[in-house]
């Protein structure tokens, strides 16, 4: 998302490094952020209210001494595109019991997808979902939500063959009541176009039943036309908030740097990807760092924090502190790691990496490609073998490189990055315990000078071997 948007700003930035801000060395770099904005098909108000704010502030900004420019520059652009994304994260609201949350969108925007994605993230809050099928023109709309509902292991409340609306809201909230859901989530009809009886259903709802949150599910790459979808829906019924779709598909991302400043209304969530666990809570700040190539530290751990299972994190720590790290063990870290997301965005979240999107997605490929290489080679092992790698001789490698279709040398390839990879591991979990004994991890600064700048290098190689 925001690729090259964020090539482009980055790039800009960069020109500005070492050089003195002059007005015309300003002017030059606003003419190009504005030109970058509009190739990303940031709306033309909203460009025009961003520049005016950068301008602004720069004109009036203080140098100061022993701070670059660029810095400066950076500090200002980072601070109006949070501004433009909505300032702060704003929550679900969860009052009502039980709440309600109500699906909008065209048809194509991914409303049912995300309804299916909403009720995942809930359940892992702890809540209990009822996904509740509202849709009741859209061949098979329905049989498609109960499809993932069954995936997701969610309820799905309806009523065959009816095609009164309120009665299946009506009647989903007593069936909620009855049997202990406590969020309502609607996933409303669509329409290829906004027009009078689709809104004059929604706004029934809306005055009848009062959900306490009105989604607009708006797909990312509809560029431009997502503003005035948005706006059309908030004249009419009041949105509470919006949620970005296919986000991980719009290198430009201009949609999102203006639906939010047009409307007046927060971004919510954000559907990054495919997988039904791909929808987020947008932070403006964090999504601002993320553009101009700052990384996202934070989100980076939160996610580490839902997708690795602490109890086997601790288990492999042991194991790597024993050097007793196995193929199989590999492989479970390995399903871990997938549903972390793809490598390419696990990169885009890494701060001071520098590297454009199709570097990124270069290596994002390369290195996919070679862990399902090594998974088929490890799948071609004997149980015996995947859970001690020190078995490994001439005859059982010749046995798997025949059973997976691989030369030796490759085979051989994949066993010392394997063995180099576990030295690596022990000696980083040598190196924790060693701190952990004396009370805590050091400065990093107090590491070393060429001795640690030697051992950062080799880790380096090696897991670029590795990759």
């Amino acid at each position: 998302m925001f690729d090259s948007l964020s090539d482009k700003l980055q790039s800009i930035i960069s020109k500005t490094r070492s050089k003195e801000l002059t007005q015309d060395n300003m002017q030059e770099a606003l003419r190009e952020i504005r030109r970058a904005l509009l190739e990303a098909d940031v709306n033309l108000r909203v460009v025009k209210a961003f520049i005016s704010s950068i301008k602004d502030k720069a004109e009036g900004e203080k140098v100061l001494e022993g701070v670059d420019p660029s810095q400066q520059l950076v500090k200002i652009v980072h601070d109006e595109l949070v501004n433009l994304l909505g300032k702060e994260q704003n929550p679900l609201d969860f009052s009502g019991n039980p709440n309600m949350i109500m699906m909008l969108g065209l048809q194509g925007s991914g409303k049912t997808t995300s309804s299916a994605k909403l009720a995942v993230k809930l359940k892992k809050e702890g809540r209990k979902p009822l996904l509740v099928a509202c849709d009741v023109y859209r061949p098979a709309a329905i049989s498609q939500l109960q499809t993932l509902g069954k995936e997701i292991e969610t309820e799905v409340f309806t009523i065959p063959d009816s095609k009164d609306v309120q009665q299946i809201v009506r009647s989903a909230i007593d069936y909620a009541g009855q049997n202990g859901f406590n969020t309502l989530i609607l996933d409303t009809a669509g329409r290829l176009q906004i027009d009078t009886d689709m809104m004059a259903e929604l706004l029934l709802i809306d005055r009848i039943f009062h959900p306490t949150e009105k989604l607009l599910v708006i797909d990312a790459m509809t560029g431009q036309e997502a503003v005035n979808v948005a706006e059309n829906f908030d004249a009419q019924l009041g949105l509470t908030g919006l949620v970005l779709t296919k986000l991980d598909g719009d290198s430009r991302g201009g949609s999102a740097l203006s639906v939010s400043y047009c409307t007046g209304r927060p971004i919510k969530l954000t559907g990054t990807g495919e997988k039904l666990n791909a929808l987020e809570d947008f932070y403006p700040e964090r999504m601002a760092t993320r553009i101009l190539g700052m990384g996202d530290i934070v989100s980076l751990v939160e996610r580490a924090q839902e997708v690795f299972d602490e109890k086997q994190a601790l288990e492999f720590e042991e194991k790597m502190s024993k050097n007793n790290f196995s193929y199989d063990d590999f492989m479970k870290m390995q399903k871990q790691m997938q549903a972390f997301g793809s490598m390419g965005n696990l990169l885009g979240m890494l701060p001071g990496l520098n590297i454009g999107k199709d570097d990124r997605d270069k290596i994002s490929h390369e290195g996919e490609k070679q862990l399902k290489r090594m998974e088929v080679f490890i799948s071609s092992m004997t149980p015996q073998e995947r859970s001690n790698p020190d078995l490994m001789n001439t005859s059982r490698k010749k046995r798997i490189a025949k059973g997976c279709g691989m030369d030796l040398a490759e085979i051989n390839t994949f066993i010392k990055q394997f063995e180099q990879m576990r030295v690596m591991m022990k000696g980083m979990s040598d190196m924790k315990n060693m701190f952990g004994k004396m009370g805590g991890m050091p400065n990093p600064n107090a590491l070393g000078g060429k001795m640690g700048k030697h051992a950062i290098n080799k880790a380096m190689k090696m897991m670029r071997k590795f990759k």
